[in-house]
């Protein structure tokens, strides 16, 4: 069939579009990029549901929000397909697969972590995930620094965090007065690195065209004042509504505010706010180890959905050890209180970013441009790059030196991520593909080689 002769596909249910963010909230390994390429690869190419230039435009807007962009853009194509109810439906279940395969899995390694299997499992992933964080900083940081300036930035970046400390929200918003004033002094040195450029006329119609006018998404005053009422009505009942069932000072009390903030700054992707989550787990409010956040992260990169979900783990692993619902319920409900804990911190994360789309979708379609947000955007974008590669240090450090400098070198860990950057460099292996390989190296080497 080709573009001359292809029909519009014919009205999708919401039923039909129901079965479709299920199955995606199953599927989507692979990172932002992977979950992106599969969107793309169905909704514009294989389905028709919607045109390359409304996909990629919906993107763009995305791009600039803080938050899982990919959860970010499921939900603005569920909104555009079926209103408000399609949207969160979308975005919900992009995440909700995820949280429960993420609560199992966690709940697995606390009870069961010290057996040799999964000793060994973890074993290999550590490295590879260390070799993911450096590839990630390699391929943002091939895209976005594209200029002396975009270079400096990153630059001072990493030194602020790894050698000065500065606070990853600050270093944010440093990066976004940066490029919005070079923006305007030297625009040519903060293009790119942000936005994914404008898209071809498409070659076959689709069921949302460039041109086609949907009813629901037209913007109104008093509707985006009553989504963002509803959504602050809805943050202010579920908190307070923690705070009178467990107290200020209960630790899921604590990380409802946390990451209600956290949510905020997310910039750059989960790797960019790692930093940041892990100060405050592991240093501020010791829900978690540091070795237990690396766990968390190599768990993280063997289920679906965005990466951030590893603040499901923190959540829980916070609530088990912390047994945050013993002043509220009997001290031996752990499970309780840990997947309590993990449901929080997911509907903390994501509340903002169903705001952001469901309130901002109706101005954003009213003027389908460019959405002159880009220098920002590429200054934080570079800003990125320095704070991943200071992530991809930390966690080289305590994967090859688990016990500190003055304990043993971990040879086979430091082989593991090595032989891991080159594939992923050469794109030979998909990420959940290189994850297994490496669990079942680090199996060997637990049952065979030490």
């Amino acid at each position: 069939m080709t573009g001359q002769t292809a029909a519009r596909p014919a009205p999708v249910s919401f039923r039909q579009a129901f079965r479709f963010w299920l199955w995606l909230g199953f599927v989507s390994f692979g990172g932002p990029a992977g979950q992106i390429a599969v969107m793309h690869a169905e909704l514009v190419e294989r389905r028709r549901w919607i045109s390359e230039r409304r996909f990629l435009h919906a993107l763009n807007y995305c791009m600039v929000l803080p938050g899982p962009e990919a959860q970010q853009l499921a939900t603005y194509i569920g909104w555009l397909m079926h209103g408000t109810r399609g949207g969160i439906t979308a975005g919900a279940l992009f995440v909700l697969p995820s949280l429960a395969i993420l609560i199992g899995l966690t709940w697995a390694y606390l009870a069961f972590g010290q057996l040799p299997v999964i000793a060994g499992i973890l074993y290999g992933i550590k490295p590879a995930v260390t070799a993911i964080v450096v590839h990630a900083a390699w391929r943002i940081g091939k895209r976005a620094l594209n200029g002396a300036a975009l270079w400096a930035i990153a630059a001072a970046a990493f030194v602020a965090i790894f050698a000065v400390q500065v606070p990853f929200p600050l270093i944010v918003i440093g990066a976004a007065v940066i490029g919005f004033i070079g923006g305007k002094l030297a625009p040519d040195r903060f293009r790119g690195g942000g936005g994914h450029g404008k898209a071809k006329a498409s070659a076959a119609p689709s069921l949302i065209g460039d041109d086609t006018v949907v009813a629901h998404t037209g913007h109104r005053t008093s509707r985006l004042i009553a989504v963002l009422a509803a959504g602050a009505a809805l943050w202010a009942s579920v908190y307070l509504g923690l705070v009178a069932m467990l107290g200020h000072d209960n630790p899921i009390t604590q990380m409802a505010a946390f990451f209600s903030g956290a949510a905020l700054v997310t910039f750059g992707g989960a790797y960019a706010v790692l930093p940041y989550v892990y100060e405050a787990a592991v240093n501020q409010f010791r829900w978690l180890t540091a070795a237990q956040m690396i766990d968390g992260l190599a768990l993280g990169e063997t289920t679906p959905g965005p990466l951030i979900m590893i603040v499901a783990f923190v959540g829980f692993v916070g609530g088990w050890q912390t047994d945050a619902l013993a002043a509220a319920l009997d001290p031996g409900h752990l499970f309780a209180s840990a997947a309590l804990a993990a449901g929080v911190a997911t509907f903390f994360t994501f509340l903002p970013s169903f705001v952001f789309i469901l309130a901002g979708g109706p101005l954003v379609e009213a003027t389908r441009d460019d959405l002159r947000l880009t220098a920002p955007l590429t200054a934080i974008t570079a800003a990125v790059v320095g704070v991943i590669l200071n992530l991809a240090l930390f966690f080289a450090f305590h994967v090859l030196w688990p016990t500190g400098f003055d304990g043993r070198f971990e040879w086979p860990a430091a082989l593991i991520g090595t032989a891991a950057v080159v594939v992923l460099l050469r794109e030979q292996l998909s990420v959940p593909k290189l994850i297994g390989v490496c669990a079942l190296l680090g199996l060997a080497i637990e049952f065979g080689l030490r």
